[in-house]
């Protein structure tokens, strides 16, 4: 793994928050609008993360994961890789990359008990490794990923908010949820976090934030990001995720 960030793939993949918000022509054939787009790739960050808690991988390995599939939907069409093979391909991936493997079986295994009823999520091993393949093409095959709880824990005790450690694990959580991780540093996210946490929690912390040299405006635009999705999805109801993935009218994986 690569020790520095700046010197990283990582780093060197940042997008811009248009180059991230792209329909890819596939897609908005089919009538797939950015709103559809985001959602499902919310949809998808929530599956993994059911997924995780049945394998009982760390929350490294789901945030791994989200940011492959999130970086393969920059390049790649939701109808050409379906999500709901892509989003456990990308799980099993990170969990290999981030030395925590996980067997092909077992996901397949709770795959199906997640979704005892809905086929369309059903898939064989082979299904997983194939795309495995074209994950990896698609990633470039750059699998370095820096993500913001090593600076977060840091922050904390430098700001002396070890008390706000709950609060801001669980906004650095809800952050993947987003595409901030494909757009700003993660040391950013994670001041971006603290800088919520400090608002909710009425602690005055403005000479500390100014101490620090960082661009504060990117600071509070990520933290303006964090509670608009508040504000916006708190809940995504599964009729309408369905009814996004039914327009992609992706048949069954084995059908």
């Amino acid at each position: 793994m690569a020790a520095n960030f700046w010197t990283s793939s990582h780093y060197k993949q940042l997008l811009d928050q248009e180059e991230v918000d792209v329909v890819h022509a596939r897609d908005r054939e089919k009538g797939i609008t950015l709103e559809d787009f985001k959602l499902i790739k919310m949809h998808m960050t929530i599956y993994i993360g059911k997924l995780a808690q049945q394998v009982k991988v760390r929350q490294r390995v789901v945030a791994t994961a989200v940011t492959y599939m999130r970086r393969v939907y920059t390049k790649r069409s939701m109808s050409e890789y379906d999500p709901r093979l892509v989003a456990p391909t990308c799980l099993y991936l990170a969990s290999k990359a981030e030395e925590s493997t996980v067997q092909a079986r077992l996901l397949q295994f709770y795959i199906r008990k997640i979704y005892t009823t809905d086929e369309k999520y059903r898939l064989e091993i082979k299904d997983i490794l194939e795309m495995e393949m074209k994950v990896l093409e698609a990633l470039d095959y750059y699998l370095v990923v820096f993500h913001p709880y090593r600076a977060l824990s840091q922050l904390l005790q430098d700001a002396g908010m070890n008390d706000a450690t709950q609060i801001c694990w669980g906004l650095v959580n809800d952050t993947y949820k987003m595409d901030l991780i494909l757009i700003h540093p993660p040391h950013l996210i994670a001041l971006a976090c603290i800088y919520v946490a400090s608002v909710l929690k009425d602690k005055e912390n403005t000479s500390w934030f100014e101490e620090l040299r960082v661009d504060m405006n990117v600071v509070k635009n990520i933290a303006m990001e964090i509670l608009d999705f508040y504000d916006s999805y708190s809940k995504i109801p599964e009729d309408r995720v369905n009814a996004i993935m039914n327009k992609l009218t992706l048949k069954p994986i084995n059908g």
